[in-house]
């Protein structure tokens, strides 16, 4: 017994040494795009962030150890996996930003029909420099998430493609598996009634890499990819700018958090934060606005409350740019900068710790 608990002091001991080594904060900046999404792999000491067409991989002093500089496409939120490689959503589509990214590879623009919205997958053991390449370097596949495809052509539940990501057990499930779990931009728009939800697809990626992941090839847009998601669910939250911006599972709360940038409906309270607890059960329900019968989830039932909408979310400022929970309590959320003199584009990844306070629901772990 003596032994026994002289063990679990040691590990006790170097589990809070372990913690103690954490940054408070991790700083990157770049010339082009700004930060769409952090990840961490805790153990293996890196972080990596996403600026919307070029991917760094850094260690916790900040030294940045590669890059990914050539992605067609707008890379997004991001996840770490459980098999160690980063998971980000990646759009190619026919908007100002998809039109910018074809003119500077030099590869044809894309039409609305022709949009495609994928998970990529970056390997990121594999990245041991800057300025690799995905096509060239094969650190990078992808897979089309092709309900989003179909749902962006119609603007179908005011769809704008796919960003928030995240890895978390199955909604409802009394187990430890991990699936994939990818969130909609939705369109702010105040004059329809169909956009007021978030939309997750949730995927078990088990096959993914037999099936699925495709090499990047510059010029093409594969749709290899499922053609159905393993679950759809609707979260009433209101009517958000551009849906959820950064997904993030918590396992210390058992909540999916959403970042969001703030809706304006005057009717609702537009939080720029939310979160389902993943212990209940999905309801089959006609969401707020639509007229079908959908999987529905109810938002976390503490936060901030509007009582008119019965919407709850915290008020924090930071998240829509990166929301990186460490399991423990401890987050690095990015906070996001331009220089207006140097048209630097900065993300400064600082360490928080949870509260859950409706207006301040996250404190600066440093002491």
């Amino acid at each position: 017994m003596k032994k026994l608990l002289t063990l679990l002091g040691a590990l006790f001991l170097f589990g809070g040494a372990f913690a103690a080594e954490l940054p408070d904060s991790l700083y990157v900046a770049v010339k082009d795009g700004h930060v769409q999404g952090i990840a961490l792999d805790r153990q293996k000491g890196y972080m990596y962030f996403s600026f919307t067409s070029s991917f760094i991989k850094t260690d916790l002093q900040g030294n940045i150890i590669g890059t990914i500089n050539r992605i067609q496409g707008h890379l997004g939120a991001m996840t770490l996996g459980p098999d160690g490689r980063v998971y980000a959503s990646l759009e190619c589509k026919d908007d100002i930003i998809g039109s910018s990214i074809a003119d500077r590879l030099g590869v044809d623009k894309l039409s609305h029909e022709q949009s495609v919205f994928y998970v990529a997958i970056i390997d990121v053991d594999r990245i041991d420099r800057t300025g690799m390449d995905p096509e060239k370097d094969g650190v990078m596949t992808t897979v089309c998430i092709r309900e989003a495809c179909k749902d962006y052509v119609e603007h179908t539940y005011g769809c704008s493609g796919i960003d928030g990501i995240t890895f978390a057990p199955g909604i409802g499930k009394c187990s430890n598996k991990l699936y994939l779990y990818v969130a909609y931009g939705i369109y702010g728009d105040n004059t329809r009634t169909d956009n007021d939800n978030q939309v997750l697809l949730c995927y078990d990626i088990k096959k993914w890499k037999r099936k699925y992941e495709t090499p990047v090839v510059f010029g093409t847009v594969p749709t290899n990819g499922p053609e159905k998601p393993l679950h759809k669910y609707f979260i009433f939250t209101g009517n958000t700018t551009w849906g959820v911006q950064n997904l993030a599972y918590d396992a210390f709360t058992r909540r999916i958090f959403m970042a969001v940038y703030k809706g304006k409906k005057p009717q609702y309270p537009n939080y720029p934060l939310f979160s389902i607890d993943v212990r209940q059960k999905p309801v089959k329900a006609i969401p707020a606005g639509l007229d079908e019968r959908q999987k529905t989830l109810k938002l976390s039932q503490d936060g901030l409350l509007h009582a008119d909408s019965g919407v709850r979310g915290w008020e924090f400022k930071w998240g829509s740019t990166g929301l990186c929970p460490l399991g423990d309590g401890l987050w690095y959320i990015s906070e996001n900068h331009k220089d207006k003199a140097t048209g630097l584009q900065s993300c400064t990844a600082r360490l928080y710790r949870w509260s859950g306070e409706g207006s301040k629901p996250f404190n600066p772990a440093a002491k």
